[in-house]
């Protein structure tokens, strides 16, 4: 049914276009493709091609015929395979309240009704976390820098808690300011490591989608970048001694210890436990002091 002119036959493998003598070189039960004039066939990934199509536009139906499938599996390679695609495709990304997915919030506490309140609270946490860090750092500043030291404390947690603890990154209803780190609809993407391009892995999730998502995100890692406790709070505390009439500028310790101008969200695999060997710009330590004029 195809025109001679312009048909092709190649591996279904690979690709691979015949020729004559390579056709009749072939061992039997080859299996080929014939191609018609403007088709092409690329192997196996045309395959993956369709295979991606099908579960986009047939979602339901893939997940139905591979529970039909695994019922009759008996090899535990395929099992896990099917297994792990009724997993990934059973997803309620879209859903946001616990009536509308509640197989999401098996094990939270009763106080959460939405998925983004949850990861708002995630998220608020981690960031108290880490000024407690600051905090329980003042036993190792010097006696005489302590009160001045508790003053930029008392600024972070003062900025901290006007914006609700940057819960808001993890917010769906927060679309501006969860743009800089999650993409429609709560994909994240693991940044790290920090000295590449980008994660050579392609590490992504959607805490949103499932239940098991949600609890293999926190495993995921916020990344100091320059690093929190071998950097950052001893050189706050440092600045903050050797100030000798100078302002400390507390915002940039701020953004460094809080805020994503040095946090990166890492697969845990990606997340590099050496010493980052990075420090501070010693040119933002201090600022100069706003002098205010009287008037006569």
């Amino acid at each position: 049914q195809l025109p001679l002119a312009g048909s092709r036959l190649c591996l279904y493998e690979d690709g691979t276009e015949l020729t004559e003598s390579f056709f009749r070189a072939l061992p039997p039960q080859t299996e080929l493709v014939l191609l018609g004039p403007g088709e092409s066939w690329r192997g196996c990934a045309s395959d993956i091609e369709r295979l991606l199509a099908a579960f986009c536009s047939q979602q339901g139906a893939v997940v139905e015929a591979a529970r039909r499938l695994l019922t009759d599996e008996r090899a535990p390679h395929r099992q896990k395979l099917l297994a792990d695609l009724i997993h990934n495709l059973s997803e309620n990304i879209l859903a946001e309240d616990k009536e509308d997915d509640k197989k999401w919030f098996e094990g939270l506490e009763s106080r959460f009704k939405n998925k983004s309140s949850y990861l708002r609270h995630s998220c608020e946490s981690r960031m108290r976390g880490y000024m407690r860090e600051v905090s329980g750092f003042i036993s190792n500043v010097h006696p005489a820098a302590r009160d001045a030291y508790r003053g930029i404390i008392d600024l972070m947690a003062d900025k901290l808690k006007s914006v609700k603890y940057n819960g808001c990154y993890f917010d769906r209803r927060e679309e501006e300011e969860a743009a800089r780190l999650c993409t429609a609809e709560g994909w994240f993407s693991c940044q790290g490591p920090f000295d590449r391009d980008d994660c050579p892995c392609k590490h992504s999730i959607n805490p949103y989608s499932n239940r098991e998502s949600r609890i293999l995100f926190s495993t995921w890692n916020l990344d100091h970048i320059i690093e929190k406790k071998r950097a950052v709070v001893p050189e706050l505390a440092e600045a903050v001694k050797t100030r000798d009439g100078r302002e400390v500028n507390w915002e940039y310790f701020y953004q460094l210890l809080f805020t994503l101008d040095n946090l990166k969200l890492v697969h845990i695999a990606c997340h590099k436990k050496t010493n980052h060997n990075l420090s501070c710009d010693k040119t933002r330590i201090y600022r100069k002091r706003k002098h205010t004029h009287e008037i006569s």
